[in-house]
């Protein structure tokens, strides 16, 4: 017999979860499709080595919304987050930078760069937190659908309102990060290029893009509206890795009534008399229900899960000008020894270890990464994250030993021909990356390649096989301004709803956009739960 639901959820990510969390909270009936072995998404924790667990995709957590938190009740499930003394640890050649622990302990470490950037430091900080809050406000609103007549206008005034209230400097500041390259931004502040380079890692963090790239400020702003324990702008470990999130929101699912299957992937969504009514999984199942909200990013859906007669044809051709590709390569290292950094010596846990170590040492050498990328396929001297996730949580790693989480820019979603003029893929060379990012880590830290027990690595290729990134883009799509808010992913369906009726977009490919933080999910659970209101009947026929 065909299976019945209410609502089909197509992926079991952290915003599918959420999703269903919300629709069965609200009495419907839900089923979510996952096609791999585990629930999450990105957002898991796996055993990577024999005894070596990690964060193998998603590593880090300050974006997801207290609201989501509040209503899963996550805390009572077990949900921990250690906020990170200091944020980040720059290794230069000769000297180091420690990137916060209170503005106080920031701007004295500015002054040993420049006095008039630890001056500024205050006025920036002030100045990026009222931007910031905007984003906060906004995220668990639906973009106004351009076209829809009053509610949509209305929607835009309410939204629209706190913005006009803000004074004119905070306009014009929120114009500059939507509008300008991050170094522009920064050059507008700060005069020295390591503390301009400690601000600017942000903007590239996912973004296939140079810090000179116009729009790369919004991406730097992105990284700053989270908060971690009430702390604004901080960022955390989650206590048992990323995975321990999506554990603790399946866990919410299933008390909620959520039926959740694993290793059943979806093949295809369903559409009879231009209306959702069900999807197909692989294996030939069919499995009915009127809604069906898909957690895949909108490249995957729309070019892959749906028959394109089944879209207007303007939707279509804009579908498939939709942006896709994050430029990121990431690994999972387990370590016999904490790495000693030839600048700031020891291989005892110390404030540094516990923090995001970056390799980005100047506004060029981000520049310059992103230079390579486009022309050989892969920057020669990469922009790296280190995270030591066992500094602050040692159940990951057998007693002495540790990982390494190694994010990774930039690096081309498809790789130009090699140097022979042959076509390459990201099979052919992931291993010499691999070699690369090791030795770029191993030049500041000259124990670290020592150190390496295993390694796990994810191309651009792996991260779309594996986890259904396409073109590797961790963010279900990039984030310039043409594909933000009532644009993302296409302007006329910003509000999560599809241009079939009964297909709803919950994933990171929509409002306000990638990383963890449930908004999605929340999001479009409410407008799904708005259109089976009578009101929402009513305006969704007018």
């Amino acid at each position: 017999m065909t299976a019945r639901y209410d609502a089909i959820v197509i992926g079991g990510g952290h915003n599918g979860l959420v999703c269903a969390f919300y629709l069965a909270r609200a009495g419907l009936k839900v089923r979510v499709l996952e096609r791999r072995h585990v629930v999450g998404g990105a957002a898991v924790t796996e055993e990577f080595h024999p005894g070596f667990r990690n964060s193998t995709a998603s590593y880090t957590v300050s974006l997801l919304r207290p609201k989501v938190i509040a209503d899963m009740k996550l805390h009572d499930r077990g949900f921990r987050i250690i906020e990170r003394t200091i944020s980040n640890f720059f290794p230069f050649e000769n000297d180091y930078l420690k990137l916060g622990g209170g503005t106080d302990r920031t701007q004295a470490e500015f002054a040993r760069f420049s006095q008039k950037d630890a001056d500024a430091f205050p006025a920036y900080e002030a100045a990026l937190e009222k931007v910031a809050q905007v984003l906060r406000d906004l995220a668990l609103k639906a973009p106004p659908n351009v076209g829809s007549g009053l509610p949509a206008l209305f929607a835009a005034g309410r939204q629209g309102w706190p913005l006009s209230r803000m004074g004119i400097e905070a306009q014009r500041d929120l114009l500059d990060v939507f509008t300008k390259s991050a170094r522009d931004f920064l050059d507008g502040w700060f005069e020295n290029d390591h503390v301009r380079s400690a601000f600017a890692f942000d903007a590239v963090v996912g973004n296939y893009a140079g810090v000179s790239t116009a729009g790369s400020a919004y991406v730097l702003l992105h990284h700053v509206f989270g908060e971690v324990n009430g702390k604004f702008g901080a960022w955390g470990h989650s206590v048992g890795g990323m995975g321990a999130i999506t554990q603790a929101m399946a866990a919410a699912c299933l008390d909620e009534g959520v039926e959740i299957s694993l290793d059943a992937p979806v093949d295809k969504l369903l559409v009879d008399g231009g209306k959702a009514s069900g999807v197909r999984l692989s294996s030939g199942e069919e499995i009915v229900a009127p809604i069906v909200a898909a957690n895949v990013g909108p490249a995957m859906l729309y070019r892959e899960m749906v028959d394109a007669s089944d879209l207007p044809a303007d939707f279509r051709r804009r579908i498939a000008g939709f942006k896709t590709g994050s430029g990121t390569f990431r690994m999972n290292v387990a370590l016999s020894e904490l790495p000693d950094f030839s600048v700031l010596r020891g291989r005892d846990k110390a404030e540094h270890h516990t923090a995001g170590i970056i390799i980005a040492p100047s506004m060029d050498y981000m520049d310059q990464a992103f230079d390579d990328a486009r022309q050989f396929g892969w920057s020669r001297k990469p922009i790296v994250e280190m995270k030591l996730p066992t500094s602050v949580d040692d159940s990951l790693a057998p007693p002495g030993m540790h990982i390494a989480s190694l994010f990774c820019q930039q690096f081309a979603p498809d790789l130009p021909p090699g140097p022979d003029g042959a076509p390459r893929t990201w099979d052919d060379c992931r291993e010499e990356v691999a070699d690369l990012i090791i030795d770029t880590v191993t030049a500041h830290a000259p124990n670290f390649k020592g150190s390496i027990v295993a390694r796990q690595i994810h191309s651009p290729l792996d991260l779309e096989r594996k986890f259904g990134l396409i073109g590797g883009d961790i963010f279900h799509g990039q984030m310039g301004l043409d594909q933000l808010w009532a644009a993302r992913p296409v302007l006329g369906h910003g509000d999560y709803r599809a241009p079939i009726a009964g297909l709803y977009m919950c994933g990171s490919g929509t409002h306000p956009g990638g990383g963890v933080t449930g908004a999605p999910g929340h999001n479009a659970a409410h407008a799904i739960l708005a259109d089976r209101s009578v009101i929402g009947r009513l305006l969704r026929r007018a």
